[in-house]
């Protein structure tokens, strides 16, 4: 699914495909753009299309063999692509989640109850007697060479 088709979607139907509203993609897509540095070669997808993987990526959970199959790519393409994307999205500020204390803040009580089971007992046979043949050694014959 490139991007051609997808921007042609009426605005529910890129959210289902997506994951993301028209004007949040809108603005990843300017974050992409604007935080991208592109040393070498041309890339072979426009960004449009790497933001649209990236997302895919996400949403689906396909592996990077699939959407590689899918875009016309090889794996590790796909694999460096989703990294950059990840790494100028996070850079910039207009994507951040809130921090581990800011989620974990809240009127609830948490009670954690923890169970050491290690000092369990094993279940073995107990030993005895009774459970063994003894035999003397004279009984045993001897074997004569």
């Amino acid at each position: 699914m490139r991007y051609e088709t997808v921007q042609n979607l009426k605005d529910e139907d890129f959210k289902r495909s997506t994951g993301v509203q028209r004007s949040t993609f809108a603005k990843m897509l300017e974050v992409v753009e604007n935080g991208w540095r592109d040393f070498g070669r041309p890339p072979k997808l426009s960004r449009a299309d790497q933001l649209l993987m990236t997302l895919m990526y996400w949403r689906e959970y396909r592996t990077e063999f699939h959407i590689g199959l899918t875009y016309g790519v090889s794996e590790s393409t796909v694999c460096r692509t989703i990294q950059k994307v990840e790494d100028v999205l996070i850079q910039s500020t207009q994507f951040h989640l809130p921090g581990k204390k800011a989620l974990q803040s809240s009127d609830t009580l948490i009670e954690i109850v923890l169970v050491d089971a290690t000092e369990q007992p094993i279940e073995r046979p107990k030993k005895d007697n009774a459970g063994i043949t003894a035999a003397k050694r004279s009984v045993i014959p001897k074997k004569r060479i």
